[in-house]
């Protein structure tokens, strides 16, 4: 009994799941910002969706190639995904800090030089100096730039990882 599945391109893979992943990222990342749970344990679940997000990647391309899949398929699936996740996230975070909640950044703010404080290494000035070049760097194309690459980062240790484990790759002889 043959698969009549069609095949599928590791690219096109990457887009679908990349937009899925990003549009889950995008809405638990707006949940966790309006409920004011940014600095919270809760953050960490948009690495739990990129996670999975790789993985369902993996198992659809899989479905589609007779179940084959090499390593560098995997991976280069992964880090588009991320790409286009970071590049959704961007874009709806930018929007959101700069048009819906304009005090975000400054509540941030305010968290940090209280955390620090209460930590009592660094002296105001050194506060002051960190938070200032913090401030530089959230704010206009330097936080889209870096929502891109820290998630471009992140999915692609996960899918060093998780193309390990997920590879198949087609028998030589075959």
């Amino acid at each position: 009994m043959e698969n009549t599945t069609t095949p599928v391109s590791p690219s096109s893979a990457g887009i679908r799941y990349g937009l899925i992943t990003g549009l889950v990222t995008v809405i638990v990342t707006l949940a966790i910002n309006m409920s004011g749970l940014e600095q919270s344990p809760a953050k960490w679940l948009s690495f739990l969706v990129l996670l999975a997000g790789i993985w369902m990647a993996h198992t659809y391309f899989k479905q589609h190639n007779n179940g084959f899949m090499s390593y560098s398929q995997g991976l280069g699936i992964g880090s588009l995904l991320s790409a286009i996740t970071g590049l959704l996230n961007g874009i709806v975070s930018y929007v959101y800090i700069n048009f819906v909640d304009t005090e975000f950044l400054t509540r941030s703010m305010e968290r940090a030089r209280a955390e620090m404080e209460a930590q009592g290494k660094l002296n105001d000035e050194q506060i002051d100096q960190a938070l200032g070049m913090a401030a530089k760097f959230t704010n206009g194309p330097f936080m889209l730039i870096g929502a891109i690459l820290g998630t471009l980062l992140f999915g692609f240790i996960f899918s060093l990882i998780i193309s390990a484990i997920t590879k198949h790759t087609r028998p030589e002889f075959e």
